[in-house]
Order: C-alpha cells, then structure tokens, then sequence
C-alpha cells in the first residue's frame, strides 16, 4: 500500500510541483492550501505531512513552527513525520524548535525532495 503524504503549501506552484513529483514516486498525496486540514487528520491517516513554515491564510502569529510543536507534543499525532519547508535562512532553526523531523528549504531540487521523504518513510 502506498505511504500517504499531506502537503500543506499555500502556493499553488510549489504545491503543484511537490504533488506531481511524490505522485510520481508512487506516493498517495493529499494537498492543501492551508492548514484545516489538520482538523480532519483522523480521516486522511497521513504517514508524513509537508509543511510551509509560512502560510498566507494567518492572521495571527500562528505558523508552522507552532504547528509542528502541536503535532509532535500530540500523542496522537507525535508518530507522523513533519518536515517544515521554508525559503528562510534560518530554516533548520525553525524546524528544530518546532520539534519538526526535517526540513527542505526553497527553491529545492527534485532529487532533494524525493530524497528527503524516502528517508523519514523508512
């Protein structure tokens, strides 16, 4: 049975591109834009989830980090891969702080993507 990626990414190019590319790897991809999906976790039964660090749908000072910290300190949800994706620098700290499992900065290649899933879906 195919590993299930949820990829949330607020830009519709990038989120296009990551779709294709996973699809192509054989991976089942669900897709959004934001980040209410989340609330319907229990349904889609992610094995990893692609997150932009910054999604334009915030009001407030609510973001990935913080959403990755949510799902990691979960019990419930703590199991699922997160990888935080984000075209600032400090990426890595970002990530680490939100207990994310990883990280892909933008722009970022193919084989770095594809790379970067098949290691946390061991």
């Amino acid at each position: 049975m195919a590993k299930k990626i949820l990829v949330i990414e607020d830009d519709k190019d990038i989120r296009d591109t990551i779709v294709y590319v996973l699809e192509e790897q054989n991976y089942e991809v669900i897709s959004s834009e934001d980040s209410k999906i989340l609330k319907s976790l229990d349904k889609h039964k992610p094995d990893m989830i692609l997150l932009d660090n910054w999604l334009t749908e915030w009001k407030s000072d609510a973001n990935g980090q913080q959403l990755s910290r949510g799902l990691k300190s979960d019990p419930a949800t703590s199991h699922i891969p997160v990888i935080l994706i984000s075209a600032v620098s400090d990426i890595k700290e970002i990530a680490e702080a939100g207990l994310a499992d990883g990280y892909l900065r933008k722009p970022f290649g193919v084989d770095e993507l594809v790379n970067l899933v098949k290691h946390h879906l061991k």
